[in-house]
């Protein structure tokens, strides 16, 4: 269905949808299997199963899976990224709705801001990146307001604010291992041939990384008695179908699904899934769950929001179809203020400076040999 060359809108409009939808829902779903799963558990019997399925899925296509300097690497990233931030998600929500998390998620662009020290200068001399940066701040410390507010008693709300500040620990390390894949030079691999060794594919490298996260939820499960005290027999049947889910849609179809739109769309296209997933949560908390949306939760995630749109601002403005979009907005402005008669002269105008360039790549294509 998904084709690089020629991707069809159809094919282009349904992994939007799974990236949106999906990857928004899966909060929802983690919430839903903690109610039979320990939390190390959950992460456990998740990225085993789509880890295994992903590399399988990987040695039927002929890829190759292993390659010294890319499995380490996919190890060191797929702890931070899956182990870490997942396990700080699960944990999390334990205490508090999964609308929070997801909220607590799309700030993660925040400690991009900070960490990101290449781009110290490039960000910090933004004044729309650090009106964002601020906003996020004001954003997340709604959130943790929000929490401080109402009834309940004193450990409930300590609990609370102990798996926010977790899920913001989490996010941090999510943004470590982000920019530590987006900085890692690629090292040279050789065979005993002394021959260098291709590059494993990204879908190889992710299946490494979901095993990674897997070995280390299972270690933690061990270790801490979760898996002494866990019994599969007893899970609702509802649950088992929220980590089927969990493995199936949010691992493997939303995963490859953003790959692909990665290869066939701009990336700052693309990332606007981060706008979308927190109000897909929202959503399910809200009519599914027994948490209640507060307005304050809501105001939150608006600013939140609208912070990471300001903070990705100069990326959006520099982006291809926007210029592309702002050029036809000005053409036909000028069109419109133009007397009538003139316009048939603007567009001869436009299609001469057309043929010309057409003409000018004609003719350099002939003189290279």
């Amino acid at each position: 269905m998904f084709n690089e060359k020629n991707p069809s809108l159809v094919s282009v409009i349904f992994a939007y949808l799974v990236v949106y939808i999906v990857w928004g829902s899966t909060f929802f779903f983690i919430e839903v299997a903690l109610r039979s799963f320990p939390t190390f558990v959950l992460g456990s019997t998740r990225f085993v199963i789509a880890g295994s399925i992903l590399m399988a899925f990987c040695a039927l296509k002929g890829y190759k899976l292993f390659n010294k300097s890319d499995v380490k690497q996919a190890i060191y990233i797929g702890f931070l990224l899956l182990f870490v931030d997942m396990a700080a998600i699960i944990w999390a929500e334990q205490y508090i709705s999964s609308g929070i998390v997801s909220i607590l998620s799309a700030a993660t662009a925040i400690w991009f801001i900070i960490f990101d020290k290449p781009k110290w200068k490039e960000n910090f001399s933004s004044i729309p990146t650090v009106l964002g940066l601020i906003l996020g701040f004001l954003g997340v410390v709604l959130l943790f307001a929000e929490q401080l507010g109402g009834s309940g008693d004193e450990q409930d709300k300590g609990q609370k604010l102990l798996a926010m500040g977790v899920m913001t620990l989490g996010t941090i390390g999510w943004t470590i291992g982000s920019l530590t894949s987006k900085y890692s030079k690629p090292t040279k691999s050789y065979n005993k041939e002394g021959q260098k060794e291709e590059s494993l594919n990204v879908i190889v490298k992710t299946a490494w990384q979901m095993i990674t996260a897997g070995v280390a939820f299972t270690s933690v499960a061990i270790l801490t008695g979760e898996y002494k005290q866990f019994k599969f027999q007893d899970v609702h049947p509802a649950d088992w179908a929220a980590m089927a889910y969990l493995i199936l849609m949010g691992s493997i179809l939303a995963f490859s699904s953003y790959i692909w739109l990665l290869q066939v769309r701009p990336a700052t296209e693309v990332s606007t899934y981060a706008y979308v997933n927190p109000i897909v949560a929202l959503l399910l908390v809200h009519f599914f769950t027994h948490h209640q949306v507060t307005s304050l939760q809501i105001t939150g995630l608006i600013v939140v929001l609208f912070s990471v749109l300001l903070m990705n601002w100069n990326l959006y403005k520099n982006n291809k179809t926007i210029r592309a979009l702002r050029y036809r907005k000005k053409l036909k402005r000028l069109k419109h203020m133009a007397p009538k008669s003139s316009i048939p002269r603007i567009i001869e105008v436009i299609e001469f400076k057309k043929k010309e360039i057409k003409r000018q790549e004609d003719k350099n294509s002939k003189k290279t040999p």
